[in-house]
């Protein structure tokens, strides 16, 4: 099968897609397919003969917003995960969150700020993230007010608004889901104990910045009710393929953070880790979300 890697990308995690892409494409040759990289960057005249799939391993602006899954629509192209519905909503973090308590999944308290906005009513402690952005990019934990101040000037020169959450203080968790025949699977979940203040870009990316367990030591009704949580975002926001949701079990149960349509795949990423750990190695986990994409494109999934 003729596969495109598409790596690289424009955005601020261009360098962790070239580390997924790379390590995608190693599973593809293994699996004995025609696969080649394919970088936006370098120009996007593309052709369903060039490719039978796309792997999208394109993370961050214009891989997990929805816009190269709506140019490969335009192509007939069939890729890898979510749909341009669902990339949208869960890029969106404002989004995501309102259908999350829309539908009963429970999320941290949180208000939208701008710069003529920039008063937040929640207590301290908050976080506060940019709301289209991924790997924890651009995101403070602060503790008073002139910590807000300064999170606030260095998030507007950048973004023209910003999400201000309630800090939830517990375990971090991820846990992925991934299409099978039957339907969504939760996967194992897997705790994140960072050296850092929290899961921040560093820690994700750099071996030995975090302590990972998988599966995470939790009370059974717990681990339940974050896989449940995990499955439902993913069908929410309308997922396909893969899903990462974020969450931390606090002192009321877990909270969901987010969810990631296309989590990373490079050798420090959760999702292969937790798909390890039920026995679905790097390679499988591969092929199974091309012939997922396949199967979309024949209207089977």
């Amino acid at each position: 099968m003729k596969i495109g890697v598409i790596v690289g990308g424009v955005s601020r995690e261009r360098a962790i897609s070239l580390r997924s892409g790379e390590r995608v494409l190693a599973a593809l040759w293994r699996l004995g397919h025609e696969a080649y990289p394919v970088d936006p960057i370098n120009g996007m005249n593309w052709s369903p003969t060039q490719m039978d799939v796309a792997f999208i391993a394109l993370h961050g602006t214009m891989g997990e917003d929805g816009g190269i899954q709506a140019y490969l629509d335009a192509l007939g192209i069939p890729y890898t995960g979510s749909g341009v519905h669902a990339s949208v909503l869960g890029m969106n973090k404002l989004l995501s969150k309102h259908l999350y308590e829309r539908h009963g999944i429970r999320t941290s308290p949180f208000v939208v700020l701008t710069p003529d906005q920039p008063d937040c009513p929640l207590p301290f402690p908050l976080v506060i993230k940019p709301i289209n952005e991924g790997s924890s990019l651009g995101v403070y934990v602060v503790h008073h007010a002139a910590e807000l101040d300064r999170a606030l000037t260095q998030t507007f020169q950048t973004f023209q608004a910003c999400l201000c959450e309630r800090y939830v203080p517990g375990t971090e968790i991820s846990v992925g889901v991934i299409n099978q025949s039957n339907g969504p699977l939760a996967l194992p979940i897997l705790g994140l104990k960072p050296t850092n203040a929290f899961y921040d870009f560093e820690a994700k990316y750099t071996h030995g910045k975090t302590h990972f367990e998988c599966p995470a030591l939790l009370p059974p009704d717990i681990t339940q009710m974050a896989q449940t949580m995990a499955i439902a975002a993913h069908e929410v926001l309308g997922c396909a393929g893969m899903s990462r949701s974020d969450m931390i079990v606090g002192p009321d149960g877990p909270v969901i953070l987010e969810t990631n349509t296309i989590p990373g795949l490079t050798d420090v990423s959760d999702l292969p880790a937790q798909a390890a750990a039920w026995g679905i190695g790097f390679d499988q986990l591969i092929e199974g979300l091309v012939q997922h994409a396949r199967s979309k494109a024949l209207g089977h999934g």
